[in-house]
């Protein structure tokens, strides 16, 4: 994700080989459209506290739901061409609480769905 979103040709993510489906839609969506404004985001972005609250090993594609807290603290919007920091409302959650989908594909397992719970952690 850092990758997509610092790069706006977008080229040197690869997020293809960490996500899938609506997961892999939605982000290459939200980077370009912050590209097409003319924004970009530098920093790191961090997991933690991950814990698999489901597992569903003998589906058609196995799979496991994933509790998270992701913390985006140190991940900076900057206007691409000048680099300077863009504005952002001051009540913005930093770290929060996502749960996500992963699926086990040929290559490794993926991404396949992230949903932000709207709570802190």
């Amino acid at each position: 994700m850092e990758k997509l979103y610092a790069d706006p040709s977008g080229k040197s993510a690869h997020l293809d080989q960490y996500a899938a489906s609506a997961a892999l839609k939605n982000a290459e969506t939200d980077a370009k459209r912050a590209h097409d404004r003319g924004r970009i985001y530098t920093g790191s972005v961090a997991l933690t506290d991950q814990t698999v609250t489901k597992v569903n090993p003998a589906g058609r594609i196995p799979n496991a739901t994933v509790s998270s807290c992701l913390d985006i603290s140190k991940w900076r919007r900057v206007d691409a061409k000048t680099k300077k920091p863009v504005t952002l409302p001051e009540n913005r959650l930093t770290k929060y609480l996502i749960v996500s989908t992963v699926e086990k594909y040929p290559e490794g397992w993926r991404v396949t769905s992230d949903e932000p719970q709207g709570k802190p952690c």
